[in-house]
């Protein structure tokens, strides 16, 4: 089938080239020329793993196209995938969806015959019908059918999540021919036989924001744990472990730490909070989830300079991972930005490394020194801080690095290193939620 997909960003070029490897015939769309000719040139505009090698090939196979000709890219396509931005808007914390709608406006405005619009954004409820009103008011004479189609990558993991999915979620208003093609998209999924799950169109809108707001709840949840455990003397990893091995619960996303951040759960949380309070329906748990994950992350500041020994004026911190996960080059939201900057405001000094982040984080902290490895970083500090569990920090000669410090504070915040191996290379060690915190 031939697809064309509205937008090269995280989700848009990760998806198409996904497509294209699945034999269908994929054009990726975007208004930035500079970014079209970089991912042509075999530069990615975000990390993610395996995703150069996945463009490169099917490019060359030519199933994968990329243009900032709109009118030219959805001509004959079967389905067009909207995935543009939906930031929080400025003001009152409301998905921005002036991107999705301006798309669905050039989309419908630029069709030569029937398609299928698929909304792979995440929007709030209701958008899929505002997209259709759009889609009628501008061609009453096509038969355009408007779908909702969630995605659910993980960044750092995108292309397996998209391949071997836990299910693919589709919304419409019960069109055989928008449930036809849609079927026809994600055929080679059945070979696996990843669930397909038809739903209302306003049913599959609210899923992504329930999914998201489900997982943000458990790391909240699992900090606020760790935080108990500090005061009483329990080791969060255990109660983790031991809720986790009940199956109606699960150990994913129960790791304790600096809070969440990134693309989707900030923001998501965000909007699904305002759609409640617009409904009359409050979510008050969600509410709560993302008062304290807010707070918690400067929470994270004060607890380093607690272990500076309640003082970091004149003293350097040197920081391992900025992103706020591994495996990405994204600082949207990440607990590092906080802990920065609760650090400056108490006099501290920083130096970072990032194997990834750092070209992405310099301009959001330009007054952190950027070093070449985690050991250089370390060098002459007074506290080395643990922010994003990337694998190079999971085996580190903490013997090596203590030596070349002149303080001995290692504040893990991911919960790395165990308290012996710590102590042994002579660091005093602050973990989240347990012995040596």
């Amino acid at each position: 089938m031939k697809i064309t997909m509205i937008g090269t960003g995280y989700v848009g070029l990760v998806s198409g080239a996904c497509f294209a490897d699945f034999g269908h015939d994929v054009v990726c769309v975007d208004k930035d020329a500079g970014k079209i000719a970089a991912i042509e040139s075999g530069r990615m505009p975000i990390f993610e793993p395996g995703l150069d090698q996945l463009v490169g090939n099917n490019a060359a196979a030519g199933r994968l196209t990329f243009t900032t000709d709109l009118a030219a890219g959805v001509k004959g396509a079967d389905a067009i995938f909207i995935a543009v931005g939906t930031p929080s808007r400025r003001g009152d914390g409301h998905a921005d969806l002036s991107y999705v709608y301006a798309a669905a406006r050039e989309i419908v405005g630029a069709l030569d015959g029937p398609a299928v619009i698929v909304t792979k954004s995440t929007v709030p409820v209701g958008t899929g019908d505002e997209v259709e009103r759009i889609a009628r008011e501008l061609r009453p004479d096509l038969d355009i059918q408007c779908v909702s189609n969630p995605e659910f990558l993980r960044e750092g993991a995108a292309i397996g999540d998209f391949k071997r999915p836990d299910r693919v979620v589709v919304g419409t208003t019960g069109s055989e021919r928008a449930i036809a093609v849609m079927s026809q998209i994600y055929r080679p999924l059945n070979l696996n036989q990843a669930p397909l799950m038809f739903t209302g169109r306003r049913t599959a809108e609210l899923i992504k924001y329930a999914a998201n707001a489900f997982l943000a709840t458990k790391i909240t949840f699992i900090n606020e744990m760790a935080d108990l455990c500090e005061a009483v003397g329990a080791e969060v990893q255990d109660v983790s472990r031991g809720i986790g091995l009940d199956n109606r619960i699960g150990g994913k996303f129960l790791h304790a730490g600096p809070g969440y951040g990134g693309s989707c759960f900030p923001k998501d949380t965000l909007a699904l909070v305002k759609t409640g309070q617009d409904h009359d329906a409050p979510i008050r748990i969600v509410e709560t989830v993302v008062q304290v994950n807010d707070l918690r992350k400067r929470a994270m500041g004060r607890k380093i300079v607690k272990a500076l020994g309640g003082d970091a004026r004149g003293k350097t911190v040197a920081l391992l991972g900025l992103t706020f996960k591994p495996n990405t080059d994204d600082m949207r939201d990440a607990p590092s930005l906080a802990i920065v900057q609760a650090l400056e405001d108490a006099g501290a000094t920083i130096v970072a490394y990032d194997p990834e982040g750092m070209e992405v984080a310099a301009p959001m902290m330009p007054s952190v020194t950027m070093a070449s490895d985690a050991y250089e970083a370390a060098d002459g500090a007074d506290a080395l801080v643990l922010v994003t569990e990337w694998d190079i920090f999971r085996a580190l000669d903490l013997k090596r690095i203590a030596a070349s410090m002149a303080g001995k504070a290692l504040i893990d915040l991911r919960n790395i290193y165990p308290l012996a191996e710590a102590q042994d290379a002579g660091f005093t060690l602050t973990r989240v939620g347990g012995s040596g915190s």
